[in-house]
């Protein structure tokens, strides 16, 4: 079926996901007077998106390759709900080609880009050729299918230190940083079977690494009449092994020419391949404020909510709009920017242990709330954190007038946030506020694992330590908190107060 005949005027919208992102696009549509219908695997069967859905449909196992990932249960679904649309969230089937095919094979509308834009931006080498034909900065590097000796050769050209990076598929698979010749060999063939068992696809390319860099990012809009905006940028520099952990905007580095410039980059590479929906173009940016284009997410990100509190637009409504035909609610000039955001991913981790995932069942948890305070959850109570899929539970955003506004409430939302019967990254993301240089802004893609450690909280001897997690008790009662939020300036006692709690707590 050609895409003019798939329906626009959808009523029914299939979410393919889970977690917290299917609750998010659930809540869209009902806002909308959409129906939903919600797919799960065995144990999904209970998970708060299929609670939230009109309606559910169970596609296999456990295992994503046997449930989330089967193109053929999910369309079957659709048919069997009558679903004239499906959102495919961030993940999973999110860039897939073959999906986005399938859907409109069958009349389904696809609320993402066409399949084309997935498949001209899903290889990160073409990618890299795309946009470097429309004039877009790229960072040097190799040509795609290379064999293993002519990547040794380039890899002399391009220089060290480098990056090995898979062309499929994203989230730091395949991905190996070489300082030496003498190490390259051996990281290359580790990056090849990564890449192989992460994506099915072991072809790797060679990047050259750029030094002290920020990752930054544009989120942008285009719908089917031409009109492609950007919402601005969002810093997503605190990373470890290439995940990210914390996302902000604005960014504390991007002054108004830098993010002139970034966007209108963001808007050329969207319009060199006719992009259509919701997508974000991810930058690297050196201490010159050089920019490089790293490659195009053709979805929804993980880190969008900070975008939405800072413009106040929605993008997963702007999703479905854009789905319907219909044009953008606002041009580039009506896009304001207001205050500043801040998201906290929380993972079942374990900080104190290598980031260990941790799995069980959540037996106890509160969720901070107030003024500026956003949690986007999939879990509450009774449900269980299994293996199987990716570790994120929650996603806490903060918004302030100011960076330090945003800062100082992230703070307090942290501390109210109580989650048992799981291990949560909940402590590193206290502690990294409490980080000088974080504060100041100081940071690149290294910060996390080359300038910061979660060691500070064990500095303490257990008995002093026990000392003063009485006295930080004694000082509750008598509302020591709101006297230490009143003197801002006196941050080293808050610093040894919120740690000495936090090893009581945890």
């Amino acid at each position: 079926m050609s895409e003019q005949s798939i329906p626009t005027l959808f009523r029914k919208v299939l979410i393919a996901n889970r977690g917290e992102i299917a609750v998010r696009i659930l809540r869209a549509c009902r806002e909308l007077g959409l129906e939903t219908v919600a797919v799960y695997s065995d144990v999904d069967r209970s998970a708060m998106h299929v609670r939230y859905a009109t309606e559910a449909y169970h596609i296999g196992p456990p295992a994503p390759r046997d449930s989330y990932l089967r193109i053929d249960r999910i369309i079957e679904a659709a048919k069997r709900s009558g679903a004239d649309a499906i959102h495919p969230g961030y993940g999973f089937l999110a860039e897939r080609p073959d999906f986005a095919e399938a859907c409109a094979e069958e009349g389904i509308a696809f609320i993402g880009p066409p399949a084309t834009a997935i498949g001209a931006m899903g290889d990160k080498v073409t990618a890299r050729k795309t946009v470097e034909r429309a004039g877009v900065p790229i960072v040097p590097g190799t040509e795609l299918d290379l064999r293993n000796e002519e990547l040794i050769m380039a890899a002399h050209f391009v220089g060290f230190p480098l990056l090995i990076k898979a062309t499929a598929g994203g989230g730091g698979k395949g991905m190996r940083r070489v300082d030496r010749a003498e190490d390259f060999e051996d990281a290359l063939h580790s990056a090849r079977r990564e890449a192989e068992a992460a994506f099915g696809d072991g072809a790797v390319y060679l990047e050259k690494l750029i030094e002290g860099a920020r990752h930054i990012e544009i989120q942008i809009l285009a719908d089917s009449h031409g009109n492609v905006i950007h919402l601005g940028e969002r810093e997503c520099s605190i990373q470890r092994r290439h995940q990210k952990l914390l996302e902000e905007a604005p960014s504390p580095f991007v002054d108004e020419d830098l993010r002139r410039r970034m966007g209108e980059i963001a808007v050329r590479a969207a319009q060199s391949i006719n992009y259509v929906n919701a997508g974000t173009v991810e930058f690297l940016v050196d201490k010159d404020r050089n920019v490089y284009f790293l490659e195009m997410n053709t979805r929804l990100q993980v880190e969008h909510p900070v975008t939405e509190l800072v413009t106040n637009i929605d993008i997963v409504k702007e999703q479905i709009r854009i789905a319907r035909g219909r044009r953008l609610s606002r041009t580039q000039e009506e896009v304001q920017f207001n205050g500043a955001a801040i998201e906290c991913r929380i993972n079942a981790e374990d900080p104190y242990n290598g980031f260990l995932p941790s799995t069980g069942t959540i037996t106890a948890l509160t969720l901070p709330s107030g003024p500026g305070v956003r949690v986007d959850s999939g879990f509450t109570v009774g449900d269980q954190i299994t293996p199987y899929y990716d570790s994120l539970i929650s996603k806490l955003i903060c918004w302030g007038e100011t960076r330090g506004a945003a800062l100082l409430r992230m703070r307090r939302a942290l501390e109210e946030y109580r989650i048992m019967g799981v291990k949560t990254n909940i402590p590193f993301h206290q502690n990294l506020l409490d980080s000088t240089r974080f504060i100041g802004g100081q940071i690149d893609t290294t910060f996390v694992e080359e300038r910061f450690s979660m060691e500070e909280d064990q500095d303490l001897r257990p008995e002093i330590a026990a000392i003063f997690a009485t006295l930080v008790a004694h000082q509750a009662r008598l509302h020591a908190a709101q006297i230490v939020g009143r003197n801002q300036r006196d941050v080293s006692n808050w610093k040894i107060a919120g740690r000495l709690e936090r090893m009581r707590r945890y």
